[in-house]
């Protein structure tokens, strides 16, 4: 799409890698955001788009923030005084959050390398990851003196639980693609080479199902971390009135009661 994205198209999935090799998929541009942004909300309106793969290109996912930035104070972070900075990350970083927040589309982090500060929280967005062998993980904010500003803390929260999420970030310690996967961080550890291609595999079991029910189960899914369940039986109640009557509803019912494979429309 931009410069700090590209997107390859294979048939219902799309593959987005960040492309900043050079600065380890660092985020530290407003364009950068306005990139992540951008290409999300075109995917999420493609209804030919049923899932979404989140990778980097080089020997990282992604750095996190620009600390050269930083220590100018250009980018997307610390401005010339508190209150440009406050509307600095609420206009930046944080937006590329919401809109990762906010797809429906169903979204895999492959994490190809370094994962660190902002790129941890990011792959955290994801509903699904996983890590090449290589990958290192940090939640690393204290070791430069700052908070997480993304939303991680709520993120990391809600993947790992209070206790652990508090020490990773209060130590900020590194940790491999392994520790992530005993934390519970990644469900699978996958040879370098082979990390697309498991990730793509994913993505293919994702994407032979329909389409709108997909897009609704990611919804009750995400709307259901932060609600009663009562909440959520009125909201599933709502959206099974909708799937009911989609032709897509009929043609899986058809299919398997008459043994055969569905064919789905998206209608």
């Amino acid at each position: 799409m931009g410069e700090f994205l590209s997107v390859e198209r294979r048939g219902k999935i799309a593959i987005l890698t960040m492309i900043k090799p050079e600065s380890m998929n660092a985020i530290g541009t407003h364009d950068d955001c306005q990139d992540i942004i951008d290409t999300l909300r075109s995917l999420g309106d493609d209804r030919g788009v049923s899932a979404i793969i989140l990778t980097g290109s080089g020997k990282a996912f992604s750095a996190g923030g620009n600390l050269k930035g930083m220590q100018d104070r250009t980018g997307i972070g610390v401005l010339d005084q508190p209150d440009s900075t406050r509307a600095n990350y609420r206009k930046g970083v944080q937006a590329v959050i919401r809109a990762l927040m906010d797809c429906e589309v169903p979204m895999i982090a492959a994490v190809n390398g370094h994962a660190i500060g902002l790129g941890c929280d990011l792959a955290c967005t994801c509903d699904i990851r996983i890590a090449a062998e290589s990958a290192k993980f940090a939640c690393s904010f204290i070791k430069v003196g700052i908070v997480p500003g993304d939303g991680g803390a709520w993120l990391l929260q809600k993947v790992l639980g209070y206790p652990r999420a508090a020490e990773l970030f209060l130590t900020g310690d590194r940790f491999d693609a392994q520790q992530a996967k005993e934390y519970g961080l990644v469900t699978d550890v996958v040879p370098d080479a082979e990390l697309l291609d498991r990730a793509v595999a994913i993505a293919e079991r994702i994407v032979c199902n329909p389409p709108r029910a997909l897009r609704l189960t990611k919804r009750l899914l995400r709307e259901a971390q932060h609600s009663r369940m009562s909440d959520i039986l009125e909201l599933s109640a709502a959206y099974q009135a909708i799937v009911h009557e989609t032709a897509d509803n009929r043609e899986a019912i058809n299919a398997f009661v008459e043994k055969r494979p569905p064919v789905f429309t998206g209608e």
